[in-house]
Parts: C-alpha cells; sequence; structure tokens
C-alpha cells in the first residue's frame, strides 16, 4: 500500500488528512505516476456546436481539422473526440488534447496556421460555434484515480506508470487527500468569472476571465471491452443512476456551484458513437464539488451502486481526475455559441 500522492511531490504537512494513519481502503485503486521532470500539463477542450442535422456535416469538417491539427509540431501527446447534446438543444463536438509540455502547447497554438485558423472572420461566418476551454494545472494541483492499472485516458496518457495500491480512496474527502497540493493549501475559490471581452448575448467572439482554484473533473466509463453481464451491469444499473446525476448539474448546477457539466460520449472521426462516456465538471471550486458528491441524492446513489460492485468488476473500467488552477493558467473562449455555452453561464457582465 502506498500513497497516492508521489514520494518527489511530499512535503511537511500542514493540514490533516479527511482519514486516521491507520486506514485500510475496501478495495484497490491505482493513480498514474509522472516522472519528476513533469511540472505542469495543458488540458485543452476544444469544441464545435451546432443545431440541427442540415449543420452536421460543417460541425464534423471543424472537427476533423482541429484533429488534423493535432497532428502539426507541438499538438498534443494524447486527444479524444467527444459528442453531447445540451440542454439548449445544441450538439456539441469536442477534442480534448493532453500536452506534457506548457511550452510545447504555447508554440503549437500560436503557431501560424493554428492562430490564423482561430482568428480568422470565417469562424464567426460558416455556420457553427466554436469554443476552447484551456486549463494547465501544475503536477501538485491534479490526481488521477483508476480501477486499472494500463491504457490510461485522458492526462494518465501523458505521465509515465502507474502506482501500486493506494491508500486515499473510499471515503468522502479521499479526492482532495490525493492532490499533492491538500498537504499545504485548502485551494479556497478566490475572485469570480468575467466577461471581459464581447457580449454572450450578441453572439461574436467571447472571452472569459477565469478565477483562481476552479476545479474541473473528468469521470469516465469505459464498456468497451465489457462482455454480456459486465455490460448489462452498467447499462441497466449504473449509467441511469449516472445519467440522472449528470442531468441534474447540467439543468441546475448553478445553485450547487457547478459552472458546466457535460455529460458526453466518446466518437470516432465520423461522429460514430463509442461505448465510451465522461463527464466534463467545471466548479467554482473543489469543496464545491465534494459538497455536493457528499450530500447529494443523485451522487450518492453512483456511489453506492459503485461501491456494491466494483469488486467485481474486470472489463468495465472507471475512472476519474480532478485538477485546480491559478486563474492566470486559464482560457475559455467562445465564439457564435449561445449564451449558456460553458463558462459564460455564470460569468457576470
Amino acid at each position: 500500500m502506498e500513497s497516492a500522492i508521489d514520494k518527489h511531490l511530499v512535503c511537511p504537512r500542514r493540514l490533516s488528512r479527511r482519514v486516521d494513519d491507520d486506514y485500510q481502503p475496501p478495495f484497490p485503486m491505482y493513480v498514474a505516476r509522472a516522472a519528476e521532470d513533469l511540472q505542469q500539463v495543458v488540458m485543452g477542450y476544444f469544441g464545435v456546436q451546432y443545431r440541427g442535422a442540415g449543420k452536421r456535416a460543417a460541425a464534423l469538417a471543424a472537427l476533423r481539422r482541429m484533429v488534423a491539427d493535432f497532428g502539426a509540431v507541438d499538438g498534443p501527446a494524447n486527444h479524444d473526440l467527444t459528442q453531447h447534446t445540451d440542454n439548449e438543444g445544441y450538439d456539441n463536438l469536442i477534442v480534448v488534447g493532453y500536452w506534457r509540455d506548457p511550452a510545447a502547447y504555447q508554440r503549437w497554438v500560436t503557431s501560424l496556421a493554428i492562430a490564423e485558423w482561430w482568428e480568422s472572420e470565417e469562424r464567426l461566418t460558416d455556420g457553427v460555434g466554436y469554443f476552447r476551454e484551456i486549463a494547465a494545472p501544475r503536477a501538485e494541483q491534479f490526481e488521477t484515480l483508476y480501477a486499472f492499472t494500463d491504457a490510461f485516458p485522458g492526462v494518465g496518457a501523458i505521465m509515465d506508470g502507474v502506482s501500486g495500491e493506494v491508500e486515499e480512496h473510499g471515503y468522502w474527502g479521499s479526492m482532495r487527500d490525493r492532490f499533492p497540493i491538500s498537504q499545504i493549501d485548502w485551494m479556497q475559490a478566490d475572485g469570480e468569472l468575467r466577461i471581459v471581452h464581447g457580449d454572450p448575448s450578441k453572439g461574436g467572439r467571447v472571452v472569459v476571465h477565469a478565477h483562481d482554484n476552479i476545479a474541473l473533473i473528468r469521470s469516465g466509463q469505459d464498456w468497451r471491452a465489457a462482455e454480456s453481464d459486465e455490460r448489462r451491469l452498467y447499462l441497466d444499473e449504473i449509467e441511469p443512476t449516472l445519467r440522472a446525476g449528470m442531468d441534474f448539474l447540467r439543468d441546475n448546477g448553478a445553485a450547487a456551484g457547478c459552472y458546466s457539466n457535460r455529460y458526453v460520449q466518446s466518437i470516432d472521426l465520423d461522429g460514430n458513437l463509442l461505448d465510451e462516456s465522461y463527464n466534463i465538471g467545471h466548479w467554482r471550486s473543489l469543496e464545491r464539488l465534494e459538497r455536493w458528491a457528499e450530500s447529494h441524492p443523485t451522487h450518492l446513489r453512483i456511489f453506492v451502486t459503485f461501491f456494491r460492485v466494483v469488486a467485481g468488476l474486470s472489463k468495465l473500467r472507471l475512472y476519474h481526475e480532478v485538477s485546480v488552477f491559478d486563474a492566470k493558467h486559464q482560457v475559455y473562449e467562445y465564439v457564435n455559441c449561445h449564451p449558456q455555452t460553458g463558462m459564460m453561464r455564470d460569468a457576470a457582465r
């Protein structure tokens, strides 16, 4: 048994954990490990938004352009594709990229081909919306958790290996305890979301300025390799409960401190659905995410169901990654998106 916090990220603890030192978790879970040279990562969510089947071809073409751009020099080391329909009836295609080196990301995003395409006037007139939501946590500002030990998705794919069984899971507060920065910092929200360019009600280009310690959770389910019993367990028992919780946050999350909640399903380049999904949730703070998770009936049902079945899983892959960010390491930009998209909904005008 080992700590989720890697040895090179351990420091003298000023803040206590939520459990005693002799705590033993009820089942095995693992975290991704990275070498000491990993100081900061970049997580880039690049979206295309459209409404109606007539716009789908144009949206898929834009998505493919984004994916092709990822193949340029200094592009991300890992990416995946998703789709979802939001509560305003708009379809959204997202390609998510992960960079191990923030300097490489900066070279990529400021390269002539990438910058000219994003800034082109054609983005305002080609009939679909676009957004990019970029965040770059330092190594001490994110944590991972997996019920499996290989082929990690998301940020785990750009890390270097896997831990042994870790201590910090299976209890309320374990998510916070897995953050290296939790040893010395409460990760409290500081400031408000603000519109600093544009007007969401008028479309066009809108930029939202973030605040410190926004929390982002990606919580995933992969049933591509699951056989009949596990597939039935997921589709009949786990997924309906999960969807109810995700729909609640999508529609009512503002009161809970959830800025944006997207329950997405993976796709291929042609838009075909794959047997994999995840939640993308932006929260005002880790504390607001914890409060909802520990108290709301929809998440309690998810938690109880997971505890009941996790020990018997073999092919169903469940995981999450959670990050917090400094304000200066976040970018939220929208082009011709509806005003409820992403961080625009809760940003002060």
